[in-house]
């Protein structure tokens, strides 16, 4: 039996478009380079394509910097799919564009409403749970809300904490496969893996925590050779994605796609 958070047969991502240069970010290190950028989202999406699944790429949004980074819009489970409510005014807006495409994909669709406020980027699917981790972005209204959901479905949720100075839960953490995490020594110490098994990014590579599991490769950002050599030797097939101009952003490998079975 497959494990639906780790194997795809679809996913959605969207072009990066010219206002990306206005994209948020905790700390201004320079403007990302939207050619570079944009090849290394083609490169990313032929990635995916090359396990077999079918990649939706919508177009960019111009009113929406940050639109790129369409995880943090959904959840997509076995079951159904929940718009998220940003904890980030500036991209509220991004949901209601997000909304048909999946409402074309899934027959169960939910909303989370508010008041509360959460992103993708905090929850982390395994498989036998969710994980969700309050940050600045997602707080315990919004988690309450999508646990009503979850519940419904059947799909136990457990609330964890994002440490300070982290943006999302998995920006340092990543599910390899079904019983492994990656993940900085920083969020392992909290003790919210327990019961998986962890591999720790080497020292110094802490920013390639967030990679993603597709089907059978390891999407990781580039650059990161220790990382990438010690994954390889775990067996893992491992597809290094230049990530220089998203990372400015404060974006990933998780963050540029929507992932589910349909």
């Amino acid at each position: 039996m497959t494990n639906p958070a780790i194997h795809f047969t679809h996913a959605v991502s969207r072009r990066p478009g010219a206002s990306v240069t206005a994209g948020l970010r905790a700390q201004d290190r320079g403007a990302p380079d939207l050619e570079r950028m944009q090849a290394a989202h083609d490169a990313y999406v032929a990635t995916l394509r090359s396990t077999g699944a079918e990649v939706i790429v919508l177009d960019a949004l111009e009113d929406y910097p940050d639109a790129l980074f369409v995880e943090d819009t959904a959840l997509c489970l076995p079951g159904g799919a929940v718009m998220m409510r940003p904890g980030a005014a500036s991209r509220m807006g991004e949901v209601a564009q997000m909304r048909p495409t999946l409402a074309g994909l899934f027959e169960d669709l939910r909303d989370i409403e508010g008041p509360g406020h959460i992103e993708g980027g905090d929850i982390l699917f395994t498989g036998r749970e969710v994980l969700v981790g309050l940050s600045a972005r997602t707080d315990a209204e919004g988690v309450a809300e999508l646990r009503k959901i979850l519940d419904e479905w059947g799909h136990p949720l457990r609330e964890v904490q994002t440490p300070d100075g982290v943006l999302h839960f998995k920006t340092d953490c990543s599910l390899l496969d079904a019983e492994t995490i990656l993940s900085t020594k920083l969020l392992d110490a909290s003790g919210c893996f327990e019961g998986y098994r962890v591999l720790h990014l080497p020292d110094g590579e802490e920013a390639a925590a967030n990679a993603i599991r597709f089907n059978d490769v390891i999407l990781m950002p580039d650059g990161f050779p220790k990382t990438a050599e010690m994954l390889t030797q775990e067996g893992f097939n491992v597809r290094p994605i230049d990530n220089t101009d998203c990372a400015l952003l404060d974006g990933g490998m998780s963050c540029l796609s929507l992932r589910f079975n349909i």
